[in-house]
């Protein structure tokens, strides 16, 4: 019965289709977060690299290994935000008419060395991340017409981001 009422009130009042292009159409789009997530994971491979291995007394085990969680942990999300973060802005931002021909390669080059990064400590992949989540952001912000320029991530980590120009 209930099935059938709103059929009816459908067909009496048939609503329009409305569309936007996310849930919440705000346009406000930035791979900053990318950006300083993909650094994070340079960071907590750093911090994990330069652990020295602990004396075996309780204390000193425990305090290593709360501390190689806490970064593998912290490593792990940052991982999975550079992905979030990406994601959103390849599906609601690129469209067709304003989507790099390699964005696809980018996005997908993104979402497999930020696993690579979170399956293993490897200094290796984490810069690669950045370096990619980089070059999203140049892809980025070019769609946009805004010229960009390389600048220091001033962080203990080092690196570089790409930022607007102006």
């Amino acid at each position: 019965m209930l099935k059938s009422t709103f059929a009816l009130v459908n067909r009496l009042f048939p609503l329009e289709e409305a569309s936007a292009h996310c849930d919440v159409p705000c346009g406000i789009y930035d791979p900053h977060y990318a950006q300083i997530a993909a650094l994070t994971v340079v960071r907590m491979n750093q911090l994990i690299e330069a652990m020295e291995p602990p004396a075996m007394d309780p204390v000193s085990r425990n305090n290593y290994m709360h501390a190689l969680v806490r970064y593998t942990t912290a490593k792990e999300e940052a991982a999975e935000l550079v992905k979030h973060e990406v994601r959103i802005i390849r599906g609601d931002f690129f469209k067709p008419d304003n989507s790099p021909e390699n964005i696809g390669e980018i996005t997908d080059g993104i979402m497999k060395a930020a696993s690579a990064a979170r399956q293993k400590i490897d200094a290796d992949a984490a810069n690669k991340l950045l370096d990619l989540v980089n070059d999203f952001a140049e892809a980025f912000w070019t769609t946009k017409g805004v010229k960009t320029k390389k600048q220091s991530s001033n962080q203990a980590a080092g690196g570089e981001f790409v930022v607007p120009a102006g």
